[in-house]
């Protein structure tokens, strides 16, 4: 009995080893994506400090640029209603009629720092990526390496594309409409500089994120979660979905906004379609040989 009771408590003893060593290697795995983590907020800090030697340019150009008559949308919406006169005269925007105002203390100290931090984050998310792909690499088999190669470069890409359309596009056309809309003509619409700026962070680098979803179906697409079939079953319902986020998005009743920031987005599905159906053939492929 006495062997068996010390081959026992050996068998426990071992379970244990067992039960603590993959403990430590998943707090392992946690301090290493803190390190990671901890990169990418020290670029982004450094980003958001070089920022504010290029404030003027920052503040007056980009921020307050869909606040000019002279924004590039705007001058391209006026050729396309000069050249297109069914679009009516309403459709070229030459001015802006909103008022912004800082109605806080310390509200143009906190504008310069956010802003900033905004900026140095837009830049900074290349490098995010990049710090998540060295986390994740080493886990990928070759075969998965070699396919999943361009993520940085691909999922950046989108980012900047959608950056990219929510300030050219999203922000000019949801001012525009929030600026001009009133209930009554007794009410003058005077914007805080925190509201202003609050919302072209909002519906830009939102607009970012939502691009970003070829790249959360590939890589849901690789570990089997979602299939090219169900994506095309679902369609009805993603376009519900589409249109939902786009009402979101775009904090306007308009129906015009709400359709250009939902084409893009039903393109955006069509693509991930294509996506999951190409890794759907190479694992038949794979699975063939």
């Amino acid at each position: 009995m006495s062997d068996n009771k010390t081959k026992d408590l050996i068998g426990a003893i071992k379970k244990k080893g067992k039960s603590l060593e993959s403990e430590m290697s998943f707090f392992d795995h946690i301090d290493v994506l803190r390190k990671h983590l901890l990169r990418s907020l020290l670029v982004i800090f450094l980003l958001t400090c070089a920022a504010f030697w290029f404030y003027e340019f920052i503040f007056d150009t980009v921020v307050m640029g869909p606040m000019s008559g002279d924004f590039w949308t705007y001058r391209m919406m006026c050729k396309l209603s000069a050249a297109f006169p069914s679009l009516g005269a309403d459709f070229c925007i030459t001015s802006i009629k909103g008022k912004i105002i800082n109605t806080e203390m310390a509200g143009q100290f906190t504008l310069q720092i956010n802003s900033c931090i905004m900026t140095g984050i837009v830049f900074g998310v290349p490098y995010l990526l990049f710090e998540i792909w060295l986390f994740i690499k080493p886990a990928l088999h070759e075969k998965e390496r070699k396919s999943a190669s361009g993520f940085v470069f691909f999922a950046s890409l989108l980012f900047l594309i959608g950056i990219l359309f929510g300030y050219f596009i999203v922000c000019p056309l949801s001012i525009n409409f929030l600026t001009n809309y009133t209930v009554s003509s007794r009410i003058e619409n005077t914007f805080t500089i925190d509201s202003y700026l609050s919302s072209i962070s909002t519906l830009t680098i939102g607009t970012g994120i939502i691009f970003e979803l070829p790249v959360v179906i590939y890589i849901l697409s690789m570990f089997g979660i979602m299939t090219p079939a169900f994506m095309r079953a679902s369609r009805r319902y993603a376009i519900i979905v589409i249109l939902i986020i786009a009402a979101v998005v775009t904090p306007t009743p308009d129906m015009m906004t709400m359709l250009v920031v939902a084409l893009p987005l039903f393109v955006l599905y069509e693509l991930s379609i294509f996506v999951s159906a190409s890794i759907e053939r190479r694992k038949k492929k794979e699975l063939d040989k």
